[in-house]
């Protein structure tokens, strides 16, 4: 679904955030993406949703390159950032709708999905609310259901638990695990290494842009948790 090849990108300063990744994501895989902060990982994810461009390389949606096809790419994948920036002068159900209007989703579908998912992050009641007056994590639950509602191949998240009460994270990982077995694609960062090593298919470790560290969970920790080998690799690189 997600193929990254032999991707570079160089920022003006002259800094290499990534040089020359290559991973890929299968169909129906969840592929944890593991690092400290400026490792590449946010690099990585902008230049996959095509929000950043990339000096060498490629990047493949279903088969379709994102330089040649980047609005097919687009239409395949539903992305969310760090920090989501919504409307704020919109309601919730205006600002789903939106989305829906953008990825052509007729009446009916976008009734029933919008409504689904609301009542799944318990947030359907203040929908005619404007965003201003939602809280961090009710912005969190609103564009996690405007990334849902179009039924995305590739869903890619960047830290999608933060903000999020203990009962909508837990939700989110079953809806992951449930879209995984229909066939989407996740791919995503997180800092919460415990929640990576549970929901993950495989995982890739980056340090400087560069992977370090890459295979199916249990094959890249061994008889270690997550995090005790992300550390030892940190310390490994320290040494260096």
């Amino acid at each position: 679904m997600l193929e990254i090849k032999n991707l570079t990108k160089i920022y003006s300063s002259g800094v290499r955030a990534v040089d020359n990744l290559n991973l890929t994501v299968n169909d129906g895989e969840t592929y944890g993406f593991i690092g400290h902060n400026g490792a590449g990982k946010s690099t990585t994810i902008k230049a996959v949703v095509g929000a950043l461009s990339f000096e060498q390389g490629e990047i493949f949606i279903n088969g379709v390159s994102l330089k040649d096809n980047p609005l097919d790419c687009k239409r395949m994948l539903a992305y969310i950032p760090d920090n989501p920036d919504v409307y704020d002068y919109l309601t919730g159900e205006q600002y789903l709708n939106f989305i829906c209007d953008v990825f052509g989703i007729d009446k009916k579908e976008r009734e029933e999905s919008i409504k689904h998912y609301a009542e799944e992050f318990e947030i359907y009641d203040v929908l005619g609310n404007v965003i201003s007056s939602y809280s961090h994590g009710m912005r969190q639950k609103l564009v996690l259901i405007s990334a849902l509602i179009h039924n995305p191949k590739l869903l890619v998240l960047d830290e999608p638990f933060v903000g999020l009460d203990p009962i909508a994270s837990h939700k989110l990982k079953v809806i992951m695990a449930e879209l995984c077995e229909k066939g989407c694609s996740i791919f995503f960062s997180t800092h919460v290494l415990e929640v990576a090593e549970k929901l993950c298919h495989r995982v890739g470790i980056i340090k400087n842009g560069k992977l370090v560290a890459e295979g199916k969970v249990a094959d890249v920790i061994g008889d270690k948790s997550l995090e005790s080998t992300f550390l030892d690799i940190a310390k490994e690189s320290e040494n260096d």
